[in-house]
């Protein structure tokens, strides 16, 4: 597996680390339906018009499948999540999603389950946890049954996307989901609004941001891993959201990091570590299996 592959597909969940950020200070209060349409619409369009190929009949079923998982369910949940729990917590529930691809693998890839694989999917769970989660956090029953399904959702997009690889460049493959996951949103966020939305400059800039960046951009480096790497490896990559929202939050606007937090920030890196590596305790399991 090329470093660089790795590094590339790397970026993906340390850019969506400041979705957090962005969702709070220039999109609070926003429907979440709405926000995640305009965020993956505006960025399918635009990558429509560049790639100029759309796709065949025999491959709409898929793409719907594909757009309502990785985008259209996830980022509503996702949207959900962060508005009704605090960062910390909707962080910890989605940090389930490399434990979920590994079972899920198993079933649609007839991928074996390793014991390396499940021991660094618990511990990525559990340096989140002590990475952002806080004793005052508090639970919010829709916005937990929001964070894991968003988690779920996650993970099936990422099993299928690597399941179903059509014959074109990642950057179409892409646009393709990201459209569909936009148009399954529309007739939800129409049905959803009061009115008709007003948005500040800063609004704009949060969507512009978290529609090119943490949508197209990222997206297209996201799937261009899960076409080269095993969908276990790439999901244990997401350990770097998290700890790139706490990082950003502790250089950008002061936030101060415990013992405990750099405790669960060395725990998410071994076991992003650990998931990467070819160690013997993934041989040795197999071979005792």
């Amino acid at each position: 597996m090329p470093r660089l592959d790795l590094f590339l597909t790397a970026l993906a969940p340390a850019i969506w680390g400041s979705s957090y950020i962005i969702t709070t200070s220039l999109l609070p209060g926003q429907s979440p339906l709405l926000v995640a349409l305009l965020r993956a619409l505006p960025a399918g369009l635009l990558l429509l018009l560049l790639v100029r190929q759309l796709p065949p009949l025999s491959w709409i079923p898929k793409l719907l499948i594909l757009g309502a998982l990785n985008f259209s369910l996830f980022w509503t949940l996702l949207f959900v999540s962060a508005y009704r729990l605090p960062g910390g917590v909707a962080a910890t529930l989605g940090a389930a999603q490399p434990l979920l691809v590994v079972f899920f693998s198993a079933y649609a890839l007839k991928t074996a389950i390793r014991p390396a694989a499940l021991i660094a999917a618990g511990l990525s769970i559990l340096g989140v946890a002590l990475l952002v989660l806080t004793p005052a956090a508090t639970l919010d029953p829709w916005g937990v049954f929001a964070g894991l399904g968003g988690a779920a959702s996650m993970a099936a997009g990422v099993v299928l996307t690597r399941k179903w690889q059509p014959p074109v460049p990642p950057l179409v493959f892409t646009a393709w989901q990201l459209t569909a996951g936009g148009l399954l949103l529309i007739p939800f966020a129409l049905i959803g609004l009061d009115g008709i939305p007003t948005f500040t400059g800063a609004n704009l800039l949060g969507l512009a941001y978290m529609s090119l960046i943490g949508g197209a951009f990222t997206y297209i480096l996201w799937f261009r891993g899960l076409s080269r790497i095993d969908p276990t490896r790439v999901s244990l990559l997401g350990v770097l959201s998290p700890l790139s929202a706490v990082l950003l939050g502790w250089g950008l606007i002061g936030e101060s990091l415990s013992r405990l937090q750099i405790t669960g920030a060395a725990l998410a890196l071994f076991s992003l570590w650990l998931g990467q590596s070819n160690l013997r305790l993934a041989r040795f399991g197999q071979k005792t299996a």
